[in-house]
C-alpha cells in the first residue's frame, strides 16, 4: 500500500487536463509513443472534437523516481472540467487522496477553479499546485502564482510550472505526486472487504462493470460479495485495474482502484456511491456520494414517429452510460416522446448531439424548465416540471423553484457592463471580493433565470474573459405564472410556458409573433392570443386566404360577381363561426426549435 498513490486533476474547462493526463502516460510509459493520441483516454468521439472531457476515466500508471528506489503504483482519475459535470468531480476526488489543481497560465483561476478548491478541501484532499500552459507566448506566470497564493497559502517556490503540451516539469511534478500526495490509510487488521463504487459501465456481455476503489480487504475473482445498500448478492466475475484498458488480475487490494465484473443485467440494481463487501462477513456502508439531481427537463420527441422504438433503446443505452440522465416516456401533440432530466445546458447539448451522430435518430427537444413544487388550495404538494401539468391558477396556493447561487470571476474592466447584466436578471447580489487581479461576485438567482441563456450573454459583455460557477442552493417562494395560448379561441397545451410575473407581458408578445409566423393560413381569419390568469395580453390576426370565386368570369354584369362575393363571405363567416384551424405536426416542431 506504501507504493500507491492515488489522484486526479482538477480546473477549470480547457485548462489543459487532458493534455496533462496524455503526457503522464507518455512519461511513465503507460502507452507507447506510436499508440498515442491526443487526448488518449476520452473515449468519446464527440469529447475529441470538442476538446472536452465529459466523463471520468481511470487508469494505472507504474512510475520510478529513481534508479534504485521503488516502483510506485500511481492511479489517475481524469475528470471533467466544465460547471454541468463538477458531480463528476466530486466522485474522483472521493476515490483518491490527492488532487493536481491546474491552472492556466494565461487565464489564471477561473470560477470552476475556486469551487474545485472548496471541494477537495472539504473532503480534506492533498492539493498539488500546478500552473500549465508556461510556453504559451503570453503567459502570466508569476501573476497566475501570485493568484494561487492568495488562494492556497502556497509558497510560490512551491508551485509547478509545466508545460502540458511539450512535457515541460512534468517529470518533476511526477516526483511531487509521490512525495507529497500520501499513500492510501491503512486500516485496522481486518478481514472484511470495503469497496467504494464510484463509476460504472454496462456490457450487454458482462453486465454492469463496477468501478471500484478498495478502502479494506481485498477483492478476489470468484468470491461472493454483496452490494451493501442494494441488498443484492453476485459473484465477482473477473477484476482488475485500467492500462488503460480493462487488465484482469486475480485480485484488488487495498488503496487499489480497479474494476469488478457483476454480470447483473439489471443496471439500475448498481448504484454510485454503493458499498462491495462480502456477502458472507458483510461490512458497513461506506459515505458515498449523494446521487445527482436533474436540473433541468425537457421533452425529446423524434420527428418520425416510427423512431420512437430505437430512440427509447438510444435513451437506455445513454443512461446505461451516464445516470445522471434519466427519462420517463409521455406523449402529447408531437405525439410520443419522452421527459428527460439533465444536470444542465451542456448535458442536453451533449446528449442530443449523441443521439442524432451514434444512433442517426433526429429528434426535436423542448425548451428546458426546472421543476417546481405547487401547494394547491387543498394541502396537497406536488412536483410539476412541464407547463402543460401545471394546475389552474385557481386551484394554487403557492409555487416553489430551485435557487441557485453562484460565482462570477471577471477582469474589473468589465464590471459596468456585468452588473448591466445582471439587473436583467432575478439577481440578489451577495458581496464581492478580490482574487489576485480579478474580481468575484457572488449572488443569487432562480435556476431557470440562469438556464435563460446567462452563460452565453456573460460571455459576450465581458468579451469571453468571465467565467461562471453555480451551484443548487434550495427551494424558494416562486414569482411565476404560466401563458396559455389560443388558436381561434382553442387552447393548445403544447405552446403553454412558465415564465417570470415581470416578463409575462414581453414573453407572451414574442410567443405569438413567433406563432404568427408558422402557422398556417386558414380560408377564414383567426386570432392567435396569449393568456395569463384567465386574461388576454397579446393578440396576432391571422388573415384569410384569398380564393377568386370570379376568376372564370369574363365581361358581363357586374351583379353576377357580387352575387358570388357575397355567397362567399357567407360561407367564411360559416366557417369562422364552427371551423377549427388545423395543426400539423411539424408546426409544433418549428415553435420549440429556436
Amino acid at each position: 500500500m506504501n507504493i500507491i498513490r492515488n489522484f486526479c486533476i482538477i480546473s477549470h474547462i480547457d485548462h489543459g487536463k487532458s493534455t496533462l493526463a496524455d503526457r503522464l502516460l507518455e512519461v511513465t510509459g503507460t502507452v507507447e509513443k506510436r499508440k498515442m493520441r491526443e487526448q488518449f483516454l476520452d473515449a468519446m468521439d464527440i469529447e475529441r472534437e470538442r476538446g472536452i472531457t465529459i466523463k471520468m476515466q481511470p487508469v494505472r500508471m507504474r512510475y520510478r523516481a529513481s534508479e534504485s528506489g521503488p516502483e510506485y503504483v500511481l492511479n489517475l482519475i481524469d475528470t471533467p472540467g466544465h460547471i454541468d459535470f463538477s458531480y463528476e468531480v466530486s466522485r474522483s476526488l472521493a476515490a483518491v487522496e490527492g488532487a493536481i489543481l491546474l491552472v492556466d497560465a494565461s487565464q489564471g483561476i477561473q470560477a470552476q477553479t475556486l469551487s474545485n478548491v472548496e471541494l477537495a478541501r472539504g473532503l480534506d484532499k492533498t492539493i498539488i499546485p500546478v500552473v500549465n500552459k508556461i510556453d504559451l507566448p503570453h503567459a502570466r506566470i508569476q501573476e497566475t502564482k501570485e493568484e494561487i497564493t492568495a488562494l492556497l497559502g502556497t509558497p510560490p517556490e512551491d508551485i509547478l510550472e509545466i508545460s502540458g503540451k511539450t512535457g515541460q516539469g512534468v517529470p518533476e511534478l511526477l516526483d511531487v505526486i509521490v512525495s507529497r500526495i500520501p499513500q492510501p490509510a491503512e486500516e485496522a487488521e481486518d478481514r472484511s472487504l470495503q469497496a467504494l463504487i464510484f463509476d460504472f459501465e454496462y456490457s450487454s456481455h458482462q453486465g454492469v462493470i463496477a468501478y471500484v476503489r478498495v478502502v479494506r480487504g481485498t477483492l478476489k475473482k470468484g468470491v461472493k460479495v454483496l452490494l451493501a445498500g442494494a441488498g443484492h448478492t453476485f459473484e465477482a466475475g473477473e477484476v482488475g485495474v485500467f492500462l488503460p484498458d480493462r487488465h484482469a488480475k486475480e485480485m484488488l487490494s487495498p488503496g487499489e482502484i480497479g474494476y469488478v465484473v457483476t454480470n447483473i443485467k439489471k443496471p439500475e440494481t448498481v448504484t454510485v456511491g454503493d458499498t462491495v463487501t462480502y456477502a458472507a462477513t458483510p461490512a458497513p456502508l461506506l459515505e458515498g456520494y449523494k446521487k445527482p439531481v436533474s436540473m433541468v427537463w425537457a421533452n425529446v420527441y423524434p420527428i418520425a414517429q416510427d423512431d420512437f422504438d430505437d430512440l427509447k433503446k438510444a435513451l437506455d443505452r445513454l443512461h446505461l452510460e451516464d445516470s445522471s440522465f434519466s427519462y420517463e416516456e409521455e406523449s402529447g401533440a408531437l405525439g410520443r416522446g419522452f421527459s428527460c432530466g439533465f444536470l444542465g445546458l451542456l448535458h442536453i447539448e451533449i446528449i442530443i448531439e449523441r443521439i442524432r451522430r451514434e444512433f442517426n435518430i433526429d429528434v426535436v427537444i423542448t425548451s428546458p424548465t426546472v421543476n417546481y413544487q405547487v401547494t394547491l388550495k387543498n394541502g396537497k404538494t406536488h412536483e410539476f416540471h412541464s407547463p402543460s401539468e401545471f394546475p389552474e391558477d385557481h386551484e394554487i396556493q403557492s409555487i416553489r423553484e430551485p435557487w441557485a447561487s453562484f460565482s462570477v470571476l471577471t477582469p474589473p474592466s468589465y464590471l459596468g457592463a456585468l452588473l448591466s447584466l445582471l439587473e436583467e436578471y432575478e439577481v440578489i447580489m451577495g458581496e464581492t471580493t478580490n482574487v489576485g487581479s480579478r474580481l468575484e461576485i457572488r449572488g443569487e438567482m432562480p435556476l431557470r433565470e440562469l438556464m435563460r441563456d446567462f452563460y452565453n450573454r456573460l460571455k459576450s459583455v465581458t468579451s469571453g474573459y468571465a467565467s461562471l460557477d453555480y451551484a443548487l442552493a434550495d427551494m424558494r417562494d416562486a414569482k411565476v405564472i404560466r401563458i396559455d395560448v389560443l388558436i381561434h379561441g382553442e387552447i393548445e397545451p403544447p405552446f403553454s410556458r412558465i415564465v417570470s410575473e415581470r416578463r409575462v407581458e414581453r414573453e407572451a408578445r414574442a410567443l405569438v409573433e413567433k406563432l404568427k409566423k408558422i402557422l398556417p393560413r386558414e380560408l377564414f381569419a383567426y386570432k392567435i392570443q396569449a393568456q395569463a390568469r384567465g386574461r388576454i395580453i397579446a393578440s396576432e390576426g391571422m388573415s384569410a386566404l384569398k380564393k377568386d370565386v370570379t376568376g372564370y368570369l369574363y365581361g358581363g354584369d357586374r351583379t353576377r360577381k357580387m352575387k358570388l362575393w357575397q355567397k362567399q363571405k357567407k360561407g367564411k363567416k360559416r366557417l369562422k363561426e364552427s371551423g377549427a384551424v388545423t395543426l400539423p405536426h411539424d408546426v409544433f416542431i418549428k415553435a420549440i426549435q429556436n
